[in-house]
């Protein structure tokens, strides 16, 4: 499916939904147009039976940041200030919290370069999976520009506040294994392997028992924010919503007959 001129979806019942930029020859820079299509997109999943949601870059590139187009438009035609600040909260912001709050789980799959803004796209999701030739740069600062797409937020919870900084303020680029390290992904696949990888990991999340996960994903997104307290009330309650559901029952009967449990999602 189609939507706009930028963005594919491709939604599986009680599977996966892919969600793919498709702008190559711009290498899915986050355009206007690539933002509105992720929106409509997310929106489309809402009321689907997907499982989980898959956000990857066509033609060998995952997202390179910025729209640079707009950027020398908006210097050329003198726009004013507030102006370019009001754009970028309607677009580039929105996105950014609209995929941090996607109630079934989020995967990027990295397969080329992801920078800037670019990079937090593929940070807002729950996962990143990346190949061998993945690359991530917060590269802000070779164009004269703070951070935004909500970097000061989501790099620092993944890599800590000093590496964070260094990544920012060098604006160095790095490679798959590199990103591994830091923990900016969860696995780096052989490039010709990767879909395969992807298949592989994708089939264990949505295999799972769908209410539950959900809310152990957000669960786990709010963690850092709460106290203690708040944090094991909030479990409980989550526990509560889950053993109302046939697929506990069904996890607690597989279990004492030694099968794979089969969930539906009720």
């Amino acid at each position: 499916m189609a939507l706009g001129e930028a963005v594919q979806l491709e939604i599986k019942a009680d599977g996966p939904a892919t969600i793919t930029l498709d702008q190559p020859d711009r290498r899915n820079a986050l355009s206007e147009a690539i933002a509105t299509g992720i929106s409509e997109a997310l929106d489309e999943i809402e009321g689907s039976d997907a499982r989980c949601v898959l956000l990857e870059g066509s033609g060998g590139s995952f997202s390179a940041g910025g729209d640079i187009e707009r950027m020398v438009e908006g210097i050329q035609r003198d726009v004013p200030i507030d102006e370019r600040v009001r754009a970028l909260e309607r677009s580039t912001n929105e996105l950014i919290g609209r995929l941090v709050s996607v109630p079934i789980p989020t995967i990027a799959l990295v397969d080329g370069a992801a920078v800037g803004a670019g990079a937090n796209l593929a940070l807002a999701c729950d996962m990143q999976l990346a190949s061998e030739r993945a690359a991530f740069g917060f590269v802000f600062r070779q164009v004269g520009l703070s951070v935004d797409a909500g970097t000061s937020y989501l790099l620092p919870r993944v890599v800590g506040e000093n590496v964070a900084k260094e990544l920012v303020l060098t604006g160095d680029i790095i490679g798959a294994d590199r990103a591994h390290e830091l923990g900016l992904v969860n696995h780096v696949y052989d490039t010709d392997e990767f879909d395969e990888a992807v298949e592989t990991f994708v089939e264990k999340i949505v295999s799972g028992p769908p209410v539950a996960l959900r809310h152990a994903n957000r669960l786990l997104g709010e963690g850092l924010e709460k106290s203690l307290e708040q944090a094991l009330t909030d479990e409980a309650v989550a526990q509560g919503i889950a053993f109302a559901t046939d697929d506990h029952e069904e996890g607690v009967t597989a279990f004492f007959e030694d099968r794979e449990p089969e969930y539906e999602g009720r």
